[in-house]
């Protein structure tokens, strides 16, 4: 009986297209993680960083705001002076300062850590934005830091 009921089922279904629809139907591809990034307006290292995070499977939406703007926010955020470069972003909650690879904000937004956000503090050579022809090549070594609630932070990766 239980088969005569799924049979029955399965031929409405077909019927109707809607088995075929189903079936056909690709799988929806996950959403990209957003960041959001308030930099100045004519910024080119930061609008090269945010190429950088589109290139890697990141939303971006940009708000363009003075330097004053740009640091209350920062503080707004919870991130120290300390700890600040050209532009800040925020993606699932992380404030992301500087030009923190995508791949770090990547395994931030895996590993979920206990914290403010990441930061590569001031504008290091070589970094994602800061690597145009212009540089000619040159890659400064960095850190990027993950930056605790309490304002302590530690190395989360360095590139050399």
């Amino acid at each position: 009986m239980q088969r005569r009921t799924l049979l029955k089922t399965l031929t409405a279904l077909a019927t109707s297209g809607a088995l075929a629809h189903t079936l056909a139907a690709p799988p929806a591809a996950p959403a990209k993680p957003r960041v959001d990034v308030w930099k100045t307006p004519t910024c080119g290292c930061c609008k090269d960083w945010v190429s950088h995070l589109e290139a890697n499977g990141f939303e971006v939406s940009i708000h363009h705001v003075s330097d004053a703007a740009k640091r209350d926010q920062r503080a707004r955020l919870g991130l120290a002076e300390q700890y600040g470069s050209c532009h800040t972003a925020l993606v699932n909650g992380y404030v992301v300062e500087g030009h923190v690879p995508a791949r770090d904000i990547h395994r931030l937004l895996k590993e979920r850590p206990r914290a403010v956000g990441i930061s590569v503090p001031g504008m290091p050579v070589g970094s994602p934005g800061m690597d145009g022809p212009e540089y000619g090549g040159r890659k400064d070594p960095y850190a990027v830091l993950l930056v605790q609630r309490n304002g302590s932070a530690s190395v989360y990766r360095t590139y050399n």
